[in-house]
């Protein structure tokens, strides 16, 4: 099998550049481009000589989660955009992740600043807030390497990605607050609302 290149619905964003979001895009698709790749010459290789191939054909499984996490993180974070916010934003209030959200943090402002402190952190990385079915709460995390420090097993509500290639078009790294202001008035909250909602059906299967 392979990975297409999915194309998203985005609207014009408050913030965020046209010339931004191209550049965005391009280095998605490359992800793309890579994961297929990798599976390709893992067969390829396999089917040569899997014995003497051995060592090349272990670096590339390592090289593959680097490829692919890239690739899906960065869906869900485009998919965020997809649908302009409602009126306001911020989402519904009586949503099942807003209840979610006051319960662990104790209001839906209290949330919203929690990501916003923990995107301050230094670094290059993501913001990734988790639901945790199980224990029916949310954790926010800030993630280094896509590849590495995700929360095992845990679905994937809102992914912040603080990579300097998503905003250096349009801000400079001093600015890194102004783009995670820009990247929550485009934020369409019911798409990470439903990701909650999709989360807590599958706890309950």
């Amino acid at each position: 099998m392979t990975y297409t290149p999915k194309t998203f619905n985005l609207p014009v964003l408050e913030g965020l550049s046209e010339k931004q979001i191209k550049v965005h895009l391009a280095l998605y698709e490359g992800y793309v481009k890579h994961t297929n790749l990798i599976m390709e010459k893992l067969q390829a290789l396999k089917e040569a000589d899997a014995e003497g191939n051995a060592y090349i054909i272990a670096e590339l499984r390592r090289r593959f989660s680097f490829e692919f996490d890239g690739m899906r993180m960065h869906e869900y974070y485009f998919e965020q955009f997809e649908v302009s916010p409602p009126a306001g934003g911020g989402g519904n209030p009586e949503s099942a992740l807003a209840k979610a959200a006051e319960a662990k943090y104790g209001s839906g402002e209290n949330f919203l600043a929690h990501i916003k402190e923990v995107a301050g952190s230094r670094g290059i990385g993501w913001v990734v807030v988790y639901a945790d079915p199980r224990a029916k709460t949310l954790h926010t995390v800030f993630v280094n390497d896509h590849e590495l420090g995700q929360l095992a097993g845990l679905p994937i509500l809102l992914a912040l990605d603080l990579w300097e290639h998503a905003f250096m078009v349009d801000y400079v790294p001093a600015e890194k607050k102004n783009y995670v202001e820009a990247f929550f008035a485009n934020l369409n909250w019911t798409v990470v609302e439903k990701r909650f909602d999709e989360a807590m059906k599958m706890s309950a299967a």
